[in-house]
């Protein structure tokens, strides 16, 4: 081969596959060195060098030098396989280095095929795996059609990488705001928490670093531009935009909005809220079948015990549990009706303020920091 090709191809293959040029020396080397000594015999003597300046291949059998071009066919279509199988070792290892620095970034694909109920979407460089428990619940796809999603992690199966994609993912949604509000993108406002349940609702708790900034309507836009531009992406998802702050009190009511609530009792130590509100807030507060609440409860990671000033005294103990973990999305509260009206139901905060929720149910609301179309009770 001559050391000018040599170059050439070393160079070729470091821009179009991104493979670092010592491997590619290196795969041609072992690629050369296994011809060699399938044409002269299994020798251990055999040795194989590419000058990294001039692209000169040295070969010597026991100080012997061996010109390449004495090999063979049978030699050089076995060091021609060899070097594919190189390549395509450094290239997934490449492709695997790249997209593992994607992890939790939003990447944009076409939509190649579909398996069953999972996606396969064309990226650069490889696929992307998008599952049906990662996609929105009630939207659909076309072949050919464009599609965004956040990396979920990467996986290397036998000489593929599988790049697993998500959209129903809460990080997605902060990826969003990020790409979508530039004070977000700054560091100006600052996400504090995300509580999501995909295709339905998403509570999104935000504050500002400069008082100038209202850190609501920075996300909400002029006329609701960007929360719109992102409600799109989700489907339709109705968005919260909670304010966040450092008064306990405060956040819990931001986070329950738009019930209006009479009183809000705090155990910290405990990591409770016990919340008064009137009866006729009562349904508004708890959300469609609890939706409201358990989100509220994952947002800022309480426990959440709504009462009704109707019930209060009355049915003290017929407390139904709410359970907001993350592994149980749709289990909706335990609501009873009793004598007094509806007894109020306990929320455990499940994860923390900045964990990612799973799957939901439908509760709007009218408040301005809500993309939601209006209050359900």
């Amino acid at each position: 081969m001559n050391p000018k090709e040599v170059l050439r191809l070393v160079d070729t293959l470091h821009r179009e596959k991104d493979i670092d040029t010592e491997v590619v020396f290196t795969g041609l080397e072992a690629a050369l060195l296994s011809a060699a000594r399938k044409h002269l015999g299994a020798s251990e003597n055999v040795q194989v060098r590419i000058d990294r300046q001039t692209g000169a291949i040295i070969a010597s059998d026991g100080g012997r030098p061996i010109d390449p071009s004495e090999l063979g066919r049978i030699a050089a279509q076995t060091a021609k396989q060899v070097m594919i199988q190189k390549i395509r070792e450094a290239e997934r290892e490449s492709i695997s280095r790249e997209f593992a620095d994607k992890v939790h970034t939003v990447v944009t694909g076409t939509i190649q095929r579909f398996e069953g109920p999972n996606l396969v979407v064309n990226l650069p460089r490889t696929e992307g795996f998008l599952p049906k428990s990662e996609q929105i619940p009630g939207e659909s796809f076309h072949v050919g059609e464009r599609i965004r999603a956040l990396v979920l992690e990467v996986r290397t199966i036998g000489s593929r990488v599988r790049v697993v994609l998500s959209r129903s993912h809460a990080e997605f949604v902060r990826r969003l705001f990020e790409l979508e509000v530039p004070e977000i993108a700054e560091g100006v406002v600052v996400i504090k928490g995300i509580a999501r349940e995909a295709g339905s609702r998403t509570k999104i708790a935000v504050v500002s670093r400069d008082p100038r900034v209202d850190c609501v309507g920075a996300c909400v836009g002029v006329q609701g531009s960007r929360i719109q531009s992102i409600r799109d992406e989700l489907n339709g998802e109705k968005i919260d935009i909670v304010p966040w702050s450092e008064n306990i009190h405060t956040f819990v009511a931001n986070a329950l909005r738009p019930a209006e609530l009479l009183e809000i009792e705090i155990d910290e130590d405990a990591r409770r809220a016990l919340v008064l509100v009137s009866e006729d807030q009562l349904s508004l507060a708890i959300g469609k079948r609890g939706q409201n609440v358990r989100l509220a409860a994952r947002l800022t990671g309480l426990e959440i015990d709504i009462k009704s000033s109707a019930a209060e005294g009355e049915v003290e103990g017929a407390k139904p549990t709410a359970e907001a973990t993350e592994g149980s999305p749709a289990d909706a509260p335990r609501v009873t009706v009793g004598e007094a009206g509806l007894a109020a139901p306990t929320v455990p905060a499940g994860e923390p303020p900045e964990s990612m929720g799973p799957k939901p149910d439908e509760a709007a609301s009218d408040s301005p920091s809500s993309a939601g179309d209006g209050p359900e009770e």
